[in-house]
């Protein structure tokens, strides 16, 4: 007899949701053009012209074979170029930076690189879907620390301590966070790197996509600038987010040499190597892009300020973000779950959100709103959130 389908599925399958992300992405795209899209984390900035060229260079030059599998040598000299410029940290290009398709896969090399089937990974929420998501597919085990919003959504040395166990052998940090905005200071991160540098064995993931893409008058810092760390700490960082670079699909990962090479060695069978015309892109963006980058959070920041000042308007708490785009207010209070309240937002003003809960437990109660849309859009968006939450307060005074 056949078995079911559920039974012939591996278990590591089983257990991960889908996204609640696209979820949402998709309902608004069931209705079509009536609907404002605050839900994706994607820049409506088209890439800018110098880097489209670049690409289509590329393919008029017939660029169009294969890449070497850890990406070629001119981008990851450009890469290497770009991190001591920005951010003061030295990778060879030879062994040191893999080329990768998007972000997210850099992240799942690492877990995939590193973890054996009962290791546990501390894991910093309210974060991307995706780090739980890879943990469990490689068998690990998630442990997670809850921030919230009376820290301002930042991980506190303490917490850290008492996450960590003997059979800790991965921690995962992204700041700026995705969803919440939440940034941390280089004194921050020294109190953590502390804790770090006293459990030599635990490597760090540090998820830095969003490290151009702050607003504060001190730039971003990576765990990574800390010495004590260096040789332990795998950078995840791409083009997607600050060059509006999405579709592209170029991420990078820079570490150590032994764990880039057990991270290539993965990346070789299962993709062989990111998109030629897209890495001769990232080479112009990586080279020439700072201006675009200014250009673009300047405008973020201007929108920044926008959906802060409309959540509050609309009489919901919201800390304020420093980074990314992305804010995350508070809905407690309202009489519904995360869940309920962006699907009824999305079927009753059209609007389109995303659940907190969609980013661990701790983010049930909370909305994310990206900013990463038109200020015309945004603006108009924040009228009907006000709108609704004053809609579901009156529905609350009916039931009492």
């Amino acid at each position: 007899m056949v078995k079911k389908q559920n039974d012939i599925l591996s278990e590591q399958v089983k257990a991960i949701p889908p996204s609640a992300i696209r979820r949402f992405f998709d309902l608004a795209n069931e209705m079509k053009g009536e609907v404002i899209s605050l839900s994706i984390g994607e820049p409506d900035f088209v890439t800018p012209w110098g880097i489209r060229e670049a690409g289509i260079y590329s393919l008029e030059q017939g660029y169009t074979h294969y890449s070497p599998n850890q990406g070629y040598m001119e981008l990851r000299e450009a890469i290497s170029e770009y991190m001591i410029r920005r951010y003061s940290l030295s990778y060879k290009p030879a062994g040191e930076i893999l080329i990768t398709v998007g972000g997210s896969e850099a992240i799942d090399l690492v877990v995939r690189a590193l973890l054996n089937p009962g290791d546990e990974v501390v894991i910093v929420e309210p974060c991307f879907v995706a780090y739980k998501a890879t943990v469990v597919l490689a068998r690990g085990i998630p442990v997670t620390i809850e921030t919230t919003a009376d820290n301002s959504f930042k991980l506190r040395a303490e917490d850290l301590e008492a996450a960590i166990s003997d059979k800790t052998k991965l921690v995962m940090i992204g700041y700026p966070n995705n969803p919440t905005g939440a940034t941390m200071s280089r004194d921050e991160l020294s109190a953590v790197a502390e804790v770090l540098e006293r459990h030599p064995d635990v490597m760090i993931l540090s998820d830095e996509l969003y490290a151009e893409l702050t607003y504060t008058e001190e730039e971003h810092c990576s765990i990574a600038s800390f010495p004590a760390l260096f040789d332990r700490t795998i950078v995840v960082n791409g083009f997607s987010k600050a060059y509006a670079m999405t579709g592209w699909r170029i991420g990078y990962a820079c570490g150590p040499d032994w764990i880039i090479g057990a991270m290539n060695k993965i990346h070789q069978y299962c993709i062989m190597s990111s998109p030629s015309t897209a890495q001769y892109a990232a080479i112009e963006a990586a080279r020439n892009g700072d201006k675009v980058i200014q250009e673009m959070r300047e405008e973020y920041n201007r929108r920044r300020r926008v959906i802060i000042e409309g959540c509050r308007q609309a009489g919901l708490t919201c800390f304020e973000p420093f980074g990314a785009f992305y804010a995350f207010p508070c809905i407690r209070g309202l009489g519904i779950d995360s869940d309920t309240f962006c699907e009824r937002f999305l079927r009753e003003k059209k609007v389109a959100i995303v659940p907190g809960k969609a980013f661990g437990s701790c983010g049930e109660g909370y909305v994310r709103i990206s900013y990463a849309a038109s200020l015309e859009n945004i603006q108009e968006a924040m009228v009907r959130l006000s709108t609704f939450v004053q809609d579901l307060k009156n529905e609350g005074k009916d039931n009492r």
